[in-house]
């Protein structure tokens, strides 16, 4: 089997286990817009917002860092041990503190104490499972890790179900006890999507238990300093990535109101539809770029899967916005939310700018030169505060769509042109511009005069890739005599 097709293999599997876990939250949306009112919406957006942030803290970058150094290193258990003693430890040292400080820090963040608490707990249950989950990436079990990836979910998924849909249709029915009915009722509808994540994560924490036992406790100072020296810029990278991601729908809840914030996070959902193909695209990347780092033509093979990379993102936006009234009326529940569905072409866009900035990242991983990833991901996170705080009081929630379009497109230009510095990559420059602009073009062409069309919309599709096809031919019958 050649390393392309490896790589499409195990990208088609980490695919699934990264996507489809995404996509059932998607689908999920349907289910919490019909359940929440916009403002209760707003405590769900913002409950995994913190969770975001506290993640990245939790686990200093020590995922990228332990790729990294478990094919750089011949005694790679030693990079698993301080790995995964590093978290543990980090992971103890903060449940500690949030459980002692846990009112004061619910003030300070304006949660609910209950849900931090919860909050808390899966934190520390999904952060002790970050190593063992890169150790089956790095090694090459992607069945494996799919399967934990599912597991999770599905009990997340089922339970969201039991919660929100089958206990409110049963006390309709007058199924359950006053008893049962008064415990239920007595707690916000919110509440039990954070119980159903709890339980999830406690089961795959149990479920990883047998992978767990491998890693033995203890850490090498030498090698610790190292990965930290790697890791921290990636940590710093993630905390500016959390803000460029999840800061605007904070400022919306504030700057204008939390009802809008609701709106405004739940159509994002939609957007969000293009991150499941770059995530996919990243989990079969990343562990495939630094294996293939000595190989003779590995810059040809980078840029080839950057280029293919773009014109696939750019066939799916084109596919979302031409489905899109499809796509709206299967996710969201109430027509409150739909007042924010302009944002939709714009966030698509911006995930696949984000896809491509990934792509070039790995000119800083690969010279270990991660303190980019933070100066760029601040660059990133400095565009999203200023434009967010500047523009939300003159053109509202779409200013925030606009800031992640600025912020994403500006760290892909900068990484390019660091890139071609550091570690010259032969990108087929123009092409890749061509396909994100005319891909972005012609989604805003359907969803501003075409959206109830059809037959146009569907004929716009067919051509966009008939256009590709022509461009590519050459590539598709290179790809398809190797």
């Amino acid at each position: 089997m050649s390393l392309v097709k490896r790589f499409a293999k195990d990208t088609a599997i980490y695919g699934i286990a990264a996507v489809l876990p995404k996509l059932i939250n998607v689908l999920l949306v349907r289910l919490h817009t019909g359940i929440l009112k916009p403002t209760a919406y707003s405590d769900n957006t913002q409950f995994y917002i913190y969770a975001t942030y506290f993640n990245v803290l939790l686990t200093m970058g020590m995922e990228t860092a332990f790729f990294r150094f478990f094919t750089k290193y011949k005694d790679n258990s030693k990079v698993g041990q301080t790995a995964f003693t590093l978290i543990l430890i980090n992971s103890l040292f903060f449940l500690s503190v949030f459980l002692i400080f846990s009112s004061e820090f619910s003030r300070l963040l304006e949660i609910n104490r209950i849900y931090f608490r919860i909050l808390i707990s899966i934190l520390i249950l999904d952060t002790l499972v970050v190593i063992p989950y890169a150790y089956l990436r790095v090694t090459h079990r992607p069945v494996k890790f799919a399967f934990y990836r599912l597991f999770n979910i599905t009990v997340y998924a089922v339970l969201n179900v039991l919660f929100l849909w089958w206990i409110p249709k049963m006390i309709a029915a007058g199924c359950l006890s006053a008893k049962t009915i008064a415990l239920y009722n007595g707690h916000p509808k919110v509440i039990y999507i954070f119980i159903a994540n709890l339980i999830a994560s406690f089961l795959t924490f149990l479920l990883f238990l047998p992978v767990l036992r491998q890693f033995k406790l203890g850490i090498d100072k030498v090698l610790l300093n190292k990965m930290l020296a790697y890791g921290i810029p990636i940590m710093i990278a993630g905390l500016a990535y959390a803000t460029n991601e999840n800061l605007d729908k904070l400022l919306i809840g504030r700057m204008l109101d939390k009802e809008t914030m609701g709106v405004y996070a739940a159509v994002y959902k939609i957007g969000v539809l293009m991150s499941l193909y770059v995530t996919a695209f990243r989990l079969g990347a990343e562990p495939y770029f630094f294996s293939q780092h000595k190989a003779a033509n590995a810059k040809e093979q980078y840029a080839h899967i950057l280029l293919w990379f773009t014109i696939l993102g750019a066939v799916f936006m084109v596919a979302v916005m031409t489905f899109l009234d499809i796509i709206v009326h299967l996710l969201i529940g109430q027509a409150v939310y739909l007042k924010a569905l302009n944002i939709v072409p714009v966030i698509l866009t911006a995930y696949l700018l984000f896809g491509v900035y990934n792509n070039l990242s790995v000119w800083y991983k690969l010279t270990d030169r991660t303190r980019y990833a933070m100066y760029l991901s601040i660059t990133g996170a400095v565009i999203t505060i200023v434009f967010n705080i500047l523009m939300i009081p003159k053109i509202g929630y779409m200013a925030s769509a606009w800031a992640t379009l600025a912020a994403y497109g500006s760290m892909s230009w900068l990484s390019y042109i660091l890139g071609r510095k550091y570690y010259r990559v032969p990108y087929e420059s123009f092409k890749i511009i061509f396909y994100i602009v005319s891909s972005a073009l012609t989604g805003f062409v359907i969803f501003k005069y075409f959206y109830d069309n059809y037959p146009v919309k569907i004929l716009l599709l067919l051509l966009y890739i008939i256009l590709i096809v022509i461009l590519e031919r050459k590539n598709i019958l290179k790809m398809r005599k190797t």
